[in-house]
């Protein structure tokens, strides 16, 4: 999957709405409360909130020292992890995950324990810097293992 940054907008404004609609379905459903829990002194931490809240999330965020046994309760990967970790819909999001990307999850359900982006990169949401871009995986994971939900 290819994503460009206009597809990326376009999908950060139709999550404002804070509802999607299935594939194939005629109703709506409604996206679940996220659940965060990251460290006080992280502020990419505080910009990848704002991301996933300007998407239309409705967010909820425990300030927490202790986020390595939150991750480990939570099943994510050590080589997997970074510097924040969500709960939403039954699914665990793990670091910079664009919210295009939790929306797409929580659209399709697969059988995993969710998505994550492993370390800090440059250009993921909440880690934006002016010049600088690295290229990412968005990584679904679970007891089947891993595969690449997103590249960017």
């Amino acid at each position: 999957m290819i994503v460009t940054r206009r597809s990326m907008m376009m999908l950060a404004t139709a999550g404002a709405a804070a509802t999607l609609m299935p594939r194939g379905a005629g109703a709506q459903v409604e996206i679940p409360q996220m659940e965060v829990a990251r460290s006080a002194t992280c502020g990419c931490c505080g910009a990848w909130v704002e991301h996933v809240r300007r998407a239309g999330f409705v967010m909820r965020e425990t300030v927490r020292e202790d986020l390595d046994v939150v991750k480990a309760e939570l099943g994510v990967p050590s080589d997997l992890q970074s510097c924040h970790t969500a709960t939403i819909g039954g699914f665990v999001i793990e670091g910079h995950v664009p919210a295009a990307e939790i929306l797409r999850l929580l659209e399709e359900r697969p059988a995993a324990t969710g998505l994550a982006v492993a370390g800090m990169p440059a250009g993921s949401p909440g880690m934006e810097v002016a010049g600088e871009k690295d290229v990412y995986e968005v990584v679904l994971f679970g007891k089947a293992g891993r595969q690449v939900f997103a590249r960017y």
